[in-house]
């Protein structure tokens, strides 16, 4: 309310401005006509005097020349000289050049400015002729000096105005520039940028037309001032301040809800590997026991393969919130130990492809731990949503300092609507768990590995691609 109310406040300044202007080159055009008048007159005197010579010369006696003798008497403002034939100066009045020195010979710029009319011949005797010289009155020559300060100044107060207005004074054509202010005058040397922000001001406001001496025609054009200009912009600088400012609060308050999570995370894994670790060592010594007993030993050994599967489990709980130890690894052989991982527990409905041989060699810098973890997530996942029967297809393509992994499986698919939302924690489509697999898994590949997990694909009832990217060993 406040910035509109102060707009409004400008322009209607620019407005008074725009008025005072117009009643200014009223001014102008009204002393120019009167001007004009004065000039008339003073020519009629001139002609007047320089008749009453031609009189005073021609006459032959007969006339009583004393009214004449009057005129060129109260003569004080026509400057006249008069000459020999050969313009040698005789005698002089109301010649301001001649205060300070007089010259014997009428010649260059004076001689110039007295022959702008022509000169009067007079005849004494057949062999004695003198020229009279005269040029317009002081009083039409102070005057118009006066016109052209007026015009100066009226031009100057227009381009100098207290309002800021930017202003182009130009001709009739709109072609030659006469005066503009409140413009950069760099720019104003270049004649397209003159064209189009005349253009642009004809668009603002109607040009003011104002009359110069000689019947000449001008306009000025303006537009609203700079501060005017700002203004209007005002208002979504403002917004936009306020948006930086929501923004950065957003990214403050994000930043610091991410380093809670994160600190609940490690926090939790850290616990649940400290859980584990206790009962876990005593199982192993049971085991250890049971191996110096009468006991089934094939039964011990799998009771030994599960303790040391939790063993690793622990252990990648406990290297959560900690830094990476990454090995230089060949990821083919790290995806076929994990696929026959599953493969032992789970259904033998589910068939397991992979494109490459175990023998091709890629090396990829790896948390084995961790990175074994994140296909077994993907894997118990696509199994719950094959519903124990269906088929999980690992390809492998090797690029150009990044290796691409697809795990698809054949179930019943993702909402495209959910591609994203897959990553979440405590997202799941399950009546059980968590909903962290994923999450997790997300975690370990783009914090620990540098790498991107992403849905690549799905289609409902048919099945979903994840694509893992990570890049290859130096």
């Amino acid at each position: 309310m406040l910035v509109r109310r102060f707009a409004e406040n400008e322009r209607t300044n620019v407005t008074i401005w725009a008025n005072a202007i117009q009643n200014n080159a009223r001014l102008v055009s009204y002393a120019d006509e009167f001007f004009e008048n004065i000039k008339i007159e003073e020519e009629k005197r001139a002609e007047l005097l320089a008749e009453t010579y031609k009189r005073i010369a021609n006459d032959n006696g007969s006339k009583d020349l004393t009214f004449y003798v009057d005129i060129i008497r109260k003569n004080t403002t026509i400057p006249v000289i008069l000459t020999t034939a050969d313009d040698r100066i005789i005698n002089y009045v109301n010649v301001e050049e001649f205060k300070d020195s007089i010259p014997k010979v009428l010649r260059g710029n004076l001689k110039d400015q007295f022959t702008e009319y022509k000169p009067i011949i007079v005849n004494y005797s057949p062999t004695d002729q003198h020229k009279l010289y005269y040029k317009e009155s002081l009083i039409f020559t102070e005057l118009r000096n006066v016109l052209d300060d007026l015009i100066e100044s009226f031009f100057s107060e227009v381009v100098t105005n207290s309002v800021s207005v930017p202003v182009i004074i130009t001709d009739q054509s709109q072609q030659q520039v006469y005066a503009f202010g409140n413009l950069d005058s760099l720019k104003m040397q270049d004649g397209e940028f003159v064209t189009r922000k005349i253009q642009n001001m004809r668009f603002d406001n109607k040009p003011i037309e104002i009359q110069l001496p000689d019947d000449r025609l001008a306009y000025i054009f303006y537009t609203d001032s700079l501060l005017l200009t700002q203004i209007q912009f005002f208002p979504y600088v403002q917004f936009a301040v306020i948006g930086i400012f929501f923004f950065i609060a957003y990214l403050m308050f994000s930043t610091a809800r991410k380093s809670e999570q994160n600190q609940v995370w490690v926090g939790m894994s850290k616990e649940t590997a400290h859980q584990l670790g206790t009962p876990l060592s005593s199982m192993l010594a049971w085991v250890e026991l049971l191996k110096m007993k009468d006991i089934d030993q094939e039964a011990v050994k799998e009771i030994e393969k599960d303790l040391k599967r939790l063993e690793v489990i622990t252990e990648r709980f406990s290297k959560i919130g900690s830094p990476a130890v990454l090995d230089d690894l060949n990821i083919v052989e790290v995806l076929y130990e994990s696929l026959d991982y599953i493969k032992r527990r789970t259904s033998k409905k589910i068939i397991y492809n992979i494109n490459l041989n175990r023998d091709d060699n890629i090396l990829v810098p790896l948390n084995i731990n961790l990175f074994s973890w994140v296909i077994e997530n993907i894997c118990k996942n696509a199994i719950d949503a094959m519903n124990g029967e269906g088929s999980i297809s690992v390809e492998i393509r090797n690029r150009e300092g990044f290796v691409n992994i697809d795990i698809t499986d054949s179930g019943k698919g993702i909402a495209k609507a959910n591609f994203k939302t897959v990553f979440n924690p405590g997202y799941t489509s399950k009546k059980r768990g968590w909903g962290l697999g994923l999450s997790l898994a997300k975690r370990i590949i783009n914090e620990y590995h540098n790498g991107k997990i992403f849905v690549k694909s799905s289609t409902l009832n048919q099945g979903t691609t994840f694509r893992i990217v990570l890049k290859k060993s130096l």
